[in-house]
């Protein structure tokens, strides 16, 4: 009896499966609109193979093959044992991972020539904003040198010395306003082909100029290329990057700033010597811009931003759609007949259709409508204003007489340290890139400022009766530096890059940008008067205070985002 109901049993498997039996927890295994859904929500875009439904099948085949060879009954209900235990795990592993399609490892969504690219010439426009930081100090010392000069005008009053060291940081605040207004109308790409040409054009300008109105409207138009560049670039590799390495490639993106600095302070040794070197120094940029521009030329748009276009009604879906293909499997070096490339422009489209809602471009007011906006243009706003306002422009000028206390010699302070700083942030901004991925944003953030607090809290007390130690400041300088570009350097500007929803992304990167420059202007001007009014030591406390209340914000409001795709960010600011 036993028997017969075993046998009964096995029968029951070695049946085709009906419909029904496709449904597991209620989940259809068969259903082709259920695949291709999930496929595209799985993380990662790989290729992905129903290995669950073939495994079963192949189970009951097996067993029907060998009933019809074998009747012993022992034999029979060990197989049936052995299938259901498989039936369990398979359907444990559904349940924790809700993995319907299991991946094939051998096939990877996207290849490093692929990413090089799109992430290496937007993020030049950089790389050209740290060359001015770098290049600007030693063509100052050439320019204002009776010997080394080459003009009649050589003789500058600090307010017109003023004016040429921070042309380019007001320029980069008109270019933030601009960015506001073209962002989303010309697209990234677009926006980094302008930021190239305006970049040779205020390059050109500069090293040319005949007069100091010249050379300071030079600076200006240097510094609206700024200000595109600081907008455009981490929006267009954040959008254009596979979220697995989206934060190594921003975060590179604060190296080539540093590696600028230093290629600045380098072209300004070489020169410091020539006559008229300042011109050499300022016209080095040109060459540079030329090849983000032409590298820009070639890269194609943003998917992202295409799609965007078409939700709002400026382009025809389905030219926004091929296009869009086009350029995914070029960023991914991957067929655009690939499944791969179908998933990811899926996803992304319901994510645009979902956040836009079938709404036109988006107005200044809207950025404080909705929770979801207000809630990104907080954290995105108070990320950069607090990166500035921590004291970073005044720790970095005070530099040079900190060291010189540690021995270092006046006439070295103006090559060798400066070097040495920047090789220091250089090394500590290659930590951040390493670890940004692995350990995540809020980890770096988190012992970053408070390193910069600790490192805030020394020099103030080595400005106050500590200064016979010169050891404490060049370690609490070293500190301060070295905290900084693994915390608000380059993890501000991450985040900035992913917080902000697709609709709201182009001109609220502008609004942070426009934040960011104006803080740094506001720090950079106030510490002079701040440190006549309360003095050295006590305005370094203040920062300090600042740098409490900055570490309070990130722990309190800022959230993780390692290896979560844009939509799912936002996903989870809108919870």
């Amino acid at each position: 009896m036993a028997a017969t109901a075993s046998l009964l049993s096995v029968a029951a498997f070695s049946t085709p499966p009906t419909k029904a039996d496709s449904h597991i927890g209620g989940r259809s295994y068969g259903d082709k609109a259920s695949f291709s859904g999930r496929a595209g929500r799985s993380k990662g875009s790989r290729n992905w193979i129903p290995l669950i439904r073939l495994q079963r099948s192949a189970e009951k085949r097996k067993i029907a093959g060998l009933l019809s060879n074998d009747w012993n009954t022992l034999h029979t209900n060990k197989l049936l044992t052995k299938m259901q235990a498989k039936e369990d795990t398979m359907t444990d592993l559904e349940n924790e991972n809700d993995p319907l399609l299991l991946p094939n490892e051998n096939e990877k969504s996207w290849d490093f020539q692929s990413v090089l690219f799109p992430f290496f010439f937007p993020a030049l426009g950089g790389l050209l904003f740290g060359y001015d930081i770098g290049a600007t100090s030693g063509s100052v010392l050439s320019l204002t040198s009776p010997e080394l000069s080459g003009t009649t005008w050589y003789a500058l009053s600090s307010v017109e010395t003023g004016l040429v060291v921070s042309g380019s940081l007001y320029g980069a605040l008109l270019g933030s306003i601009l960015a506001f207004n073209v962002a989303d109308s010309l697209g990234r790409r677009r926006e980094l082909i302008l930021s190239a040409v305006i970049y040779a054009v205020g390059s050109s300008v500069t090293g040319l100029a005949p007069n100091l109105a010249v050379l300071i409207g030079g600076r200006l138009v240097y510094g609206v290329a700024i200000g595109l560049a600081m907008h455009a670039a981490p929006c267009y590799i954040s959008e254009t990057s596979p979220s697995d390495i989206r934060g190594t490639l921003i975060s590179l993106k604060e190296a080539l700033i540093v590696l600028g600095i230093l290629l600045g302070y380098l072209v300004g040794s070489l020169e410091i010597s020539t006559v008229g070197g300042w011109r050499l120094m300022f016209g080095a940029a040109v060459p540079l811009a030329a090849v983000m521009g032409l590298g820009m030329l070639w890269l194609p748009p943003s998917p992202r931003w295409l799609l965007l276009r078409a939700v709002q009604g400026k382009l025809a879906l389905s030219e926004a759609k091929e296009r869009a293909g086009d350029a995914l499997s070029k960023l991914r070096g991957t067929k655009k007949s690939s499944h791969i490339i179908d998933a990811e422009l899926e996803e992304t489209l319901s994510s645009v259709e979902a956040g836009a809602g079938g709404q036109g471009e988006i107005t200044f007011g809207e950025l404080f409508q909705g929770n979801l906006n207000r809630k990104a243009l907080f954290i995105g706003g108070g990320l950069v204003f607090l990166q500035q306002v921590t004291g970073q422009p005044s720790v970095l000028y005070y530099a040079a007489s900190i060291l010189q206390s540690a021995g270092f010699s006046a006439a070295a302070d103006a090559t060798n340290v400066s070097v040495i700083l920047g090789t220091f942030k250089l090394v500590m901004t290659c930590v951040a890139v390493l670890y940004v991925d692995k350990t995540g944003r809020r980890p770096l953030l988190i012992g970053g400022v408070s390193g910069i607090v600790l490192a805030l809290l020394l020099l103030a007390a080595y400005y106050s009766f500590a200064s016979g130690v010169p050891a404490l400041a060049v370690g609490a300088l070293l500190l301060y530096v070295g905290s900084y570009q693994v915390s608000f350097g380059p993890i501000s500007w991450l985040m900035v890059s992913e917080v902000f929803p697709l609709r709201t992304r182009g001109k609220a990167l502008s609004l942070t940008t426009l934040i960011n420059f104006t803080a740094n202007a506001l720090v950079a001007f106030a510490f002079a008067p701040l440190q006549d009014l309360v003095g050295v030591s006590a305005t370094f406390l203040l920062f300090g205070a600042v740098g409490i209340g900055a570490l309070f914000f990130v722990i309190s409001q800022v959230p993780e985002t390692k290896g979560l795709s844009l939509e799912q960010i936002e996903a989870k600011l809108s919870e």
